[in-house]
């Protein structure tokens, strides 16, 4: 496979598992080969001779699920069969059911699959010698913790080994080392903390948000060659950027939670033939990529931590490549990207959008080369190349060659290209009614008399930490729709979040349709959003250990009488006299 040389993971993790049969924690950054790390060893412990499921590896996404399946499968081809299963949501349940009933050595799996599997007595953990947590931190990330702990529970741990492989050992990893690893568990570490590549080149630019959809489209056009990946924080976001680049002719397709597993392979299908020039992605789907020869990360929205904007950096330079990280950020963001390259020890400089001139030359250029190197087929006749100079004739070469340029660049917007002008919003036509009917009909509606604006904002200050139980019971009462559970979360307008953002947020991490929520309301420090009682049930328990701008997150129910942060200086609940004064 051209591999000659371990990397620092293979080389310490190795030796050890092919030692003995021994419990071991692997910390390693993404992208530095711990899939080889545990399946070598593995493909050597496992009997081939024996159909029942020996090994289980779970993984936090399905394509990183189908990535270690295929190298496994090459580093075995020239071994004694081992049989390998990829089992992950989204695909039929029943077709897996069925392949499992055959002789299968080692099952690939995401979390809630496999206990979908176990639930429905498809597959027994008893027998499974050696469990590997792959990306660990990703899937308590996810959620994934309460599934992990079932997991595990269910492994026998005498017959068994755990062999856990994460880029980070927060809070939630050492409770599971802890719990369900021995205590003489081996552990190798290279490359820990948030390091980042050093072939990876990173850089900045400070727009306007209207700005960032013009920007890229300068850059995929002034970059020769460029493949990259583009991350959006939402999973609309990314939808919407990648129609308005397909529209405008650019190659360029999404990746996200709402696709179903067709549409996702069809797209990586896509990205890895080369038939896209960038893939629009979020951080949970863009987990499991691994594709070695992409030139540019590009940051259309910044990630919630420094942690996410390393595993994105991460997806290029790889394979002893070099690559760029590009983030296109507002000036308040700035201040969040430097806290980052601070925080991880990178420098990251400022740089300017491409010139409008360069991007034009180069397209001109392009076309040149293009020409030049185009073959003329033998079996053209004469008789038609004549045709073609009788027609074209009467123009001079000056000419001829203006109206082939003026071809190419037609589609592009060369007023504002060559004027240097900052790039205008770009948005649909369609969009345009729809915007003027809104604002006709703010422009209509009658404004509230002053006592009464002056009376909300009064109540708006006013928060439940400031109330007696009683008052706050009351209030509580009068705004929790019927049916629903009202939660606070620390997250607001400070994090540039909007309702639309938090509707997606609670969709992608807490796993809550939209049509199960109730009202919301973001403040400027927090928000309160409801959730249907049947929903709400492990709500709080599925955003533990995520951190937002470097704090934890916090999602609790919003009980009478609880305590949230305040508005004014210091820490802690709100003296007798504040709750008096306010």
């Amino acid at each position: 496979m051209g591999i000659h040389t371990p990397t620092p993971i293979q080389a310490q993790a190795i030796p050890l598992l092919l030692e003995e049969k021994q419990d071991l924690i692997g910390l390693a950054q993404t992208g530095t080969g711990k899939t080889a790390a545990f399946s070598l060893p593995l493909l050597e412990r496992i009997d081939p001779n024996s159909s029942k499921v020996q090994a289980v590896i779970l993984s936090p996404t399905r394509e990183l699920g189908q990535q270690i399946a295929a190298q496994i499968a090459s580093f075995s081809q020239h071994q004694r069969k081992v049989n390998t299963l990829a089992v992950y949501g989204g695909t039929s349940i029943v077709n897996q059911i069925r392949a499992l009933k055959k002789p299968v050595q080692v099952v690939i799996a995401t979390p809630g699959r496999l206990l979908d599997l176990i639930r429905r007595k498809a597959i027994s953990l008893r027998n499974v010698e050696y469990l590997v947590l792959d990306e660990a931190d990703e899937m308590l990330n996810m959620g994934f913790k309460e599934d992990i702990d079932e997991i595990l529970k269910g492994v026998e741990r005498e017959n068994s080994v755990t062999w856990l492989f994460s880029a980070t050992m927060p809070s939630g990893i050492r409770s599971i080392i802890k719990h369900y690893m021995s205590p003489q568990a081996k552990e190798v570490k290279v490359s820990t903390g948030n390091q980042v590549n050093k072939n990876i080149e990173h850089q900045y630019m400070v727009l306007r948000t209207e700005e960032k959809t013009s920007v890229l489209k300068l850059l995929m056009d002034s970059e020769d060659n460029m493949r990259g990946i583009v991350f959006c924080r939402t999973k609309l976001g990314c939808q919407k950027l990648s129609d308005s680049l397909s529209k405008e002719g650019y190659l360029a397709d999404a990746l996200h939670g709402d696709l179903s597993q067709n549409q996702r392979d069809a797209v990586m299908g896509k990205f890895k033939a080369h038939r896209l020039q960038v893939l629009c992605a979020t951080d949970v789907a863009a987990r499991g990529i691994d594709v070695n020869d992409l030139t540019h990360v590009i940051h259309y929205n910044l990630p919630d931590n420094d942690e996410y904007y390393t595993h994105r950096s991460g997806r290029t330079a790889r394979a002893g490549k070099t690559g760029v990280s590009i983030a296109l950020v507002s000036t308040r963001e700035r201040t969040k990207l430097l806290s980052f390259a601070r925080n991880i020890k990178i420098d990251v400089s400022r740089v300017n959008p491409p010139s409008g001139r360069v991007i034009v030359e180069k397209r001109v250029m392009n076309l040149a080369k293009r020409i030049e190197n185009i073959d003329v087929p033998r079996a053209l006749p004469d008789e038609i190349i004549e045709t073609g100079i009788t027609q074209l004739e009467h123009l001079s070469k000056t000419e001829l060659i203006t109206k082939m340029i003026a071809m190419e660049v037609n589609s592009m917007d060369l007023d504002t290209l060559l004027s240097n002008k900052p790039p205008r919003k770009t948005r649909d036509r369609d969009d345009r009614p729809e915007r003027e009917d809104r604002k006709a009909r703010r422009d209509r509606k009658e404004r509230p008399e002053r006592k009464e604006r002056e009376y909300k904002k009064k109540d708006d200050y006013r928060s439940d930490s400031f109330d007696s139980p009683k008052e706050s019971k009351a209030r509580k009462a009068s705004k929790e729709t019927a049916g629903y559970v009202r939660f606070f979360i620390n997250l607001g307008k400070v994090d540039q979040v909007k309702k639309d953002d938090l509707v997606e947020f609670l969709h992608e991490q807490g796993g809550v349709e939209q049509s199960n929520l109730g009202n919301i309301t973001v403040n400027d420090q927090h928000s309160f959003f409801e959730v249907d009682e049947k929903s709400s049930k492990k709500i709080a328990q599925r955003f533990k250990g995520l951190l937002v701008n470097g704090r934890p997150l916090r999602v609790n129910r919003d009980d009478p009488g609880a305590s949230f942060p305040s508005k004014k200086k210091g820490k802690g609940k709100p003296s007798s006299k504040q709750r008096k004064r306010s």
